[in-house]
């Protein structure tokens, strides 16, 4: 299980993120939706270790991991695919994931680990030698999304997967994100903009405003009480 207790993040005098209390369950896609600037993203960072930790703990399995770089959080098997495609732009498709493959938690060989992204996302394998930065937007996610899991992690921390793309590259990545969830027995943490998104394939949510969590509860509880609606207007 992943746990944060009163976390607070700080950028200078900027507070990010305010005394959250948050669980992701284990084998379960735990959703947190709020506007832009809500602070999810450092929420999320501060959880892989990339952002400094004012206040309060991450727990991991009970053990607390606060002040555990990122380096050992990734060791320990968090993986995180961060907004805004990050990707080294002048390498090949393949050679982004064999050096996402080779710095992680290894759960099988490259051989394996490179064929099973090749038939997740077909198109992939076909652009294998191609720079990455020539993708189209929502080919750089796949490579994104596929960098975060290719070592099979404990657990997945996803920023923002929707963003930019169209619906029929958002459904094929979403559909890869619960089923290797299911698969695998994945604890997935969601940061989504996209309420309806993001609560439909999960179990519970969290809303954020302000870097403090406003609401929770169950995800099919929070779409039936019209949270999607009410958080559609606030946004626009």
């Amino acid at each position: 299980m992943l746990e944060i207790r009163d976390l607070a993040v700080s950028y200078g005098a900027v507070e990010a993120v305010r005394g959250v209390n948050l669980r992701a369950e284990p084998g379960a896609i735990t959703a947190i939706i709020g506007a832009n600037g809500a602070g999810k993203s450092s929420l999320l960072r501060a959880i892989s270790g990339l952002a400094p930790v004012r206040g309060g703990a991450v727990l991991l399995e009970g053990r607390d991991i606060t002040r555990v770089p990122a380096s050992r959080r990734a060791a320990l098997g968090i993986a995180q695919a961060m907004e805004g495609r990050r990707i080294f732009r002048d390498l090949s498709v393949e050679e982004n994931l064999q050096l996402a493959w080779r710095f992680g938690r290894k759960s099988a060989p490259w051989s394996r680990a490179i064929a099973q992204v090749y038939a997740n996302f077909p198109i992939l394998s076909e652009k294998r030698r191609g720079p990455a930065g020539l993708l189209s937007g929502g080919q750089q996610q796949m490579v994104i999304v596929s960098a975060a899991t290719i070592c099979n992690p404990s657990y997945l921390l996803l920023d923002e997967p929707s963003l930019g793309l169209a619906p029929i590259i958002v459904r094929e990545i979403y559909a890869f994100i619960t089923e290797s969830c299911r698969e695998h027995g994945t604890t997935v943490l969601l940061a989504e903009q996209m309420a309806t998104l993001a609560l439909k394939v999960s179990t519970y949510g969290y809303v954020l405003r302000q870097g403090r969590v406003i609401r929770e509860g169950a995800s099919r509880e929070l779409v039936e009480t019209g949270l999607v609606a009410s958080l559609s207007a606030a946004y626009l």
